[in-house]
Protein backbone atom coordinates (compact mmCIF):
# COMPACT_ATOMS: atom_id res chain seq x y z
CA UNK A 1 0.00 0.00 0.00
CA UNK A 2 1.20 3.44 -1.13
CA UNK A 3 0.11 6.81 0.21
CA UNK A 4 -2.52 8.04 -2.63
CA UNK A 5 -3.12 11.73 -3.12
CA UNK A 6 -6.51 11.14 -1.96
CA UNK A 7 -5.67 10.16 0.99
CA UNK A 8 -3.70 13.39 1.25
CA UNK A 9 -6.16 15.01 0.28
CA UNK A 10 -8.93 13.71 2.84
CA UNK A 11 -6.06 14.37 5.57
CA UNK A 12 -5.68 18.01 4.85
CA UNK A 13 -9.41 18.41 5.25
CA UNK A 14 -9.37 16.91 8.44
CA UNK A 15 -6.33 18.70 9.85
CA UNK A 16 -8.96 22.00 9.14
CA UNK A 17 -11.51 20.11 11.01
CA UNK A 18 -9.03 19.38 13.90
CA UNK A 19 -9.00 24.04 13.71
CA UNK A 20 -4.98 23.87 12.96
CA UNK A 21 -3.96 27.19 11.30
CA UNK A 22 -3.36 27.51 8.06
CA UNK A 23 0.42 27.63 8.82
CA UNK A 24 0.74 24.54 10.70
CA UNK A 25 -2.18 22.40 8.36
CA UNK A 26 0.12 23.66 5.26
CA UNK A 27 3.41 22.34 6.94
CA UNK A 28 2.07 19.05 7.76
CA UNK A 29 0.64 18.60 4.44
CA UNK A 30 4.00 20.13 2.75
CA UNK A 31 5.90 17.65 5.02
CA UNK A 32 3.59 14.44 4.42
CA UNK A 33 3.69 15.06 0.35
CA UNK A 34 7.26 15.22 0.74
CA UNK A 35 7.40 11.24 2.23
CA UNK A 36 4.18 10.26 -0.55
CA UNK A 37 6.98 11.13 -3.15
CA UNK A 38 9.89 9.90 -1.89
CA UNK A 39 7.87 6.37 -1.19
CA UNK A 40 6.51 6.63 -4.57
CA UNK A 41 5.38 3.20 -5.34
CA UNK A 42 6.63 1.14 -2.70
CA UNK A 43 4.62 -0.49 -0.08
CA UNK A 44 3.96 1.45 3.21
CA UNK A 45 6.34 -0.87 6.15
CA UNK A 46 7.51 -0.09 9.18
CA UNK A 47 10.73 -0.22 7.53
CA UNK A 48 10.57 1.97 4.70
CA UNK A 49 9.19 4.74 7.13
CA UNK A 50 12.04 4.04 9.16
CA UNK A 51 14.22 4.30 5.61
CA UNK A 52 12.84 7.52 5.27
CA UNK A 53 13.93 8.98 8.15
CA UNK A 54 17.67 7.93 7.50
CA UNK A 55 17.30 9.61 3.94
CA UNK A 56 16.33 12.74 5.95
CA UNK A 57 19.79 13.08 7.87
CA UNK A 58 21.96 12.09 4.94
CA UNK A 59 19.94 14.97 3.06
CA UNK A 60 21.82 16.50 6.08
CA UNK A 61 18.48 18.06 7.57
CA UNK A 62 18.86 18.99 10.88
CA UNK A 63 17.74 17.20 14.02
CA UNK A 64 15.22 19.20 15.28
CA UNK A 65 13.84 19.85 11.38
CA UNK A 66 13.86 16.16 11.14
CA UNK A 67 12.01 15.48 14.34
CA UNK A 68 9.29 18.28 13.15
CA UNK A 69 9.08 16.26 9.93
CA UNK A 70 8.30 12.87 12.18
CA UNK A 71 5.70 14.65 13.36
CA UNK A 72 3.95 15.27 10.60
CA UNK A 73 4.26 12.14 9.13
CA UNK A 74 3.30 10.39 11.93
CA UNK A 75 0.03 12.33 12.30
CA UNK A 76 -0.50 11.22 8.97
CA UNK A 77 -0.06 7.58 9.75
CA UNK A 78 -2.31 7.66 12.87
CA UNK A 79 -5.17 9.16 10.60
CA UNK A 80 -4.76 6.40 8.35
CA UNK A 81 -4.95 3.74 10.53
CA UNK A 82 -0.96 2.74 10.29
CA UNK A 83 0.41 3.58 13.52
CA UNK A 84 2.56 0.38 13.40
CA UNK A 85 4.59 2.56 10.87
CA UNK A 86 5.05 5.21 12.68
CA UNK A 87 8.99 6.23 13.32
CA UNK A 88 11.07 7.08 16.62
CA UNK A 89 11.74 10.57 16.76
CA UNK A 90 15.47 11.30 17.40
CA UNK A 91 16.99 11.32 20.69
CA UNK A 92 18.21 15.38 20.95
CA UNK A 93 19.67 16.48 24.36
CA UNK A 94 17.66 19.91 25.55
CA UNK A 95 20.04 22.84 25.03
CA UNK A 96 20.39 25.01 27.87
CA UNK A 97 21.02 28.26 25.87
CA UNK A 98 19.88 29.98 21.86
CA UNK A 99 21.81 30.34 19.18
CA UNK A 100 23.57 34.33 19.84
CA UNK A 101 22.99 34.68 15.84
CA UNK A 102 19.42 34.14 16.22
CA UNK A 103 18.42 36.02 19.38
CA UNK A 104 16.90 39.40 18.57
CA UNK A 105 17.95 42.00 20.87
CA UNK A 106 15.89 44.75 22.28
CA UNK A 107 18.01 47.09 20.73
CA UNK A 108 17.67 45.28 17.14
CA UNK A 109 14.19 45.54 17.61
CA UNK A 110 14.00 49.31 17.72
CA UNK A 111 16.83 49.58 15.08
CA UNK A 112 14.13 47.74 12.73
CA UNK A 113 11.69 49.97 13.75
CA UNK A 114 13.72 52.91 12.94
CA UNK A 115 14.34 51.30 9.61
CA UNK A 116 10.75 51.30 8.94
CA UNK A 117 9.64 54.57 9.99
CA UNK A 118 12.50 55.89 7.89
CA UNK A 119 11.80 53.88 4.79
CA UNK A 120 7.74 54.96 5.31
CA UNK A 121 7.00 51.63 6.29
CA UNK A 122 4.32 52.66 9.02
CA UNK A 123 2.07 49.67 8.67
CA UNK A 124 5.19 47.43 8.90
CA UNK A 125 6.38 49.47 12.22
CA UNK A 126 3.07 49.34 13.72
CA UNK A 127 2.32 45.36 13.02
CA UNK A 128 5.72 44.43 14.21
CA UNK A 129 5.52 47.11 17.62
CA UNK A 130 2.50 44.77 17.77
CA UNK A 131 3.67 41.62 17.95
CA UNK A 132 6.29 42.29 20.20
CA UNK A 133 3.99 44.13 22.45
CA UNK A 134 1.24 41.55 22.56
CA UNK A 135 3.37 38.38 22.24
CA UNK A 136 0.53 36.87 19.49
CA UNK A 137 1.68 34.96 16.26
CA UNK A 138 1.85 35.94 13.25
CA UNK A 139 -0.93 33.73 12.38
CA UNK A 140 -3.02 36.05 15.07
CA UNK A 141 -2.64 39.46 13.62
CA UNK A 142 -6.17 39.01 11.86
CA UNK A 143 -7.35 39.23 15.48
CA UNK A 144 -6.18 42.75 15.75
CA UNK A 145 -9.07 44.90 14.94
CA UNK A 146 -10.39 48.30 15.29
CA UNK A 147 -13.40 46.62 17.67
CA UNK A 148 -10.11 45.03 19.77
CA UNK A 149 -8.02 48.55 19.69
CA UNK A 150 -11.35 50.27 21.40
CA UNK A 151 -11.71 47.59 23.76
CA UNK A 152 -8.11 47.05 25.07
CA UNK A 153 -8.57 43.38 24.62
CA UNK A 154 -8.83 41.19 21.76
CA UNK A 155 -10.12 37.25 22.06
CA UNK A 156 -8.11 35.04 20.45
CA UNK A 157 -9.82 31.32 18.99
CA UNK A 158 -7.49 29.11 17.41
CA UNK A 159 -6.72 25.46 17.69
CA UNK A 160 -9.45 24.90 19.43
CA UNK A 161 -8.90 27.18 22.12
CA UNK A 162 -10.01 31.01 23.10
CA UNK A 163 -7.53 33.14 25.23
CA UNK A 164 -8.23 37.13 26.11
CA UNK A 165 -5.04 39.35 24.82
CA UNK A 166 -4.73 42.25 26.42
CA UNK A 167 -3.32 45.67 24.37
CA UNK A 168 -1.28 48.38 25.54
CA UNK A 169 -3.14 51.68 25.70
CA UNK A 170 -0.28 53.61 24.12
CA UNK A 171 -0.66 50.61 21.12
CA UNK A 172 -4.50 50.88 21.29
CA UNK A 173 -4.13 54.29 20.27
CA UNK A 174 -1.57 54.26 18.21
CA UNK A 175 -3.86 51.23 16.05
CA UNK A 176 -6.44 53.77 16.35
CA UNK A 177 -5.17 56.49 14.92
CA UNK A 178 -4.00 54.46 11.97
CA UNK A 179 -6.95 53.01 11.34
CA UNK A 180 -8.41 56.49 10.76
CA UNK A 181 -5.68 57.41 8.56
CA UNK A 182 -6.44 54.24 6.68
CA UNK A 183 -10.36 55.22 6.76
CA UNK A 184 -10.93 51.76 8.50
CA UNK A 185 -14.08 51.71 10.79
CA UNK A 186 -14.04 48.38 11.53
CA UNK A 187 -12.48 45.12 11.58
CA UNK A 188 -9.06 44.14 10.86
CA UNK A 189 -6.36 47.12 10.99
CA UNK A 190 -3.73 45.25 9.32
CA UNK A 191 -4.83 45.47 5.62
CA UNK A 192 -2.85 45.44 2.17
CA UNK A 193 -4.34 48.18 -0.67
CA UNK A 194 -6.96 46.02 -1.54
CA UNK A 195 -8.31 45.23 1.63
CA UNK A 196 -7.32 41.86 2.24
CA UNK A 197 -5.55 40.80 5.44
CA UNK A 198 -1.55 40.67 5.17
CA UNK A 199 -0.25 37.47 4.45
CA UNK A 200 2.45 35.72 6.82
CA UNK A 201 4.66 35.53 3.62
CA UNK A 202 4.22 38.90 3.26
CA UNK A 203 5.16 40.30 6.56
CA UNK A 204 7.79 37.97 6.45
CA UNK A 205 9.01 39.28 3.32
CA UNK A 206 8.78 43.05 4.10
CA UNK A 207 10.91 42.25 7.81
CA UNK A 208 13.22 41.03 5.77
CA UNK A 209 13.84 43.72 3.61
CA UNK A 210 14.51 46.82 6.58
CA UNK A 211 17.86 44.16 7.51
CA UNK A 212 20.49 45.74 5.62
CA UNK A 213 18.90 49.12 6.37
CA UNK A 214 18.84 48.69 9.87
CA UNK A 215 21.92 46.61 10.39
CA UNK A 216 20.47 43.46 12.01
CA UNK A 217 21.55 39.93 10.57
CA UNK A 218 18.86 38.22 8.52
CA UNK A 219 19.11 35.26 10.48
CA UNK A 220 17.56 37.49 13.42
CA UNK A 221 14.88 39.05 11.27
CA UNK A 222 11.54 36.99 11.20
CA UNK A 223 8.09 37.48 13.01
CA UNK A 224 8.58 34.45 15.94
CA UNK A 225 11.63 37.04 17.16
CA UNK A 226 9.04 39.36 18.12
CA UNK A 227 7.21 36.74 20.28
CA UNK A 228 10.39 35.35 21.59
CA UNK A 229 11.69 39.10 22.69
CA UNK A 230 7.71 39.30 24.68
CA UNK A 231 8.47 36.33 26.00
CA UNK A 232 11.89 36.95 27.88
CA UNK A 233 10.96 40.77 28.38
CA UNK A 234 7.18 39.66 29.96
CA UNK A 235 9.42 36.93 31.56
CA UNK A 236 11.83 39.42 33.44
CA UNK A 237 8.71 41.57 34.49
CA UNK A 238 6.20 39.22 36.63
CA UNK A 239 9.04 36.01 36.84
CA UNK A 240 5.55 33.72 36.52
CA UNK A 241 6.28 31.37 33.52
CA UNK A 242 2.71 29.93 34.46
CA UNK A 243 0.97 33.58 33.31
CA UNK A 244 3.17 33.89 30.50
CA UNK A 245 2.35 30.52 29.51
CA UNK A 246 -1.07 31.47 29.12
CA UNK A 247 -0.38 34.83 27.44
CA UNK A 248 1.30 32.98 24.96
CA UNK A 249 -1.39 29.90 24.59
CA UNK A 250 0.50 27.31 25.15
CA UNK A 251 -0.52 24.14 26.58
CA UNK A 252 2.93 23.15 28.24
CA UNK A 253 5.28 25.08 30.15
CA UNK A 254 8.00 23.02 28.48
CA UNK A 255 7.36 24.80 25.47
CA UNK A 256 7.31 28.74 27.76
CA UNK A 257 10.74 27.58 28.48
CA UNK A 258 12.45 27.51 25.03
CA UNK A 259 11.39 31.18 24.55
CA UNK A 260 13.48 31.77 27.92
CA UNK A 261 16.64 30.06 26.93
CA UNK A 262 19.22 32.98 26.75
CA UNK A 263 21.98 33.00 24.66
CA UNK A 264 25.48 31.11 25.08
CA UNK A 265 27.23 34.69 25.49
CA UNK A 266 24.81 35.25 28.72
CA UNK A 267 25.27 31.36 29.63
CA UNK A 268 28.83 31.93 29.64
CA UNK A 269 28.71 35.10 31.62
CA UNK A 270 26.59 33.41 34.14
CA UNK A 271 29.67 30.33 34.13
CA UNK A 272 32.40 32.92 34.85
CA UNK A 273 30.36 34.60 37.96
CA UNK A 274 30.23 31.18 39.06
CA UNK A 275 34.26 31.37 40.27
CA UNK A 276 34.85 27.89 40.63
CA UNK A 277 38.20 28.17 38.66
CA UNK A 278 40.77 29.20 41.20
Amino acid sequence: MTISSRELSVFSAHLRQEDRSSGTAGKYLHDCTGFALWLGDRALTPEAAAQWREHLLQKGYAPATVNSMLSAVNRLLKFLGREECRVRSLRIQRRTFREQRRELTRGEYQRLLDAAAGLGRERLALLMETICATGIRVSEVQYITVEAARAGRTEIRLKGKIRTILLPSKLCRKLLKYARKQKTASGEIFLTRSGAPVSRRQIWREMKALCKEAGVEASKVFPHNLRHLFATAFYRACRDIVKLADVLGHSSIDTTRIYLMTTGAEHARQMEKLGLVT
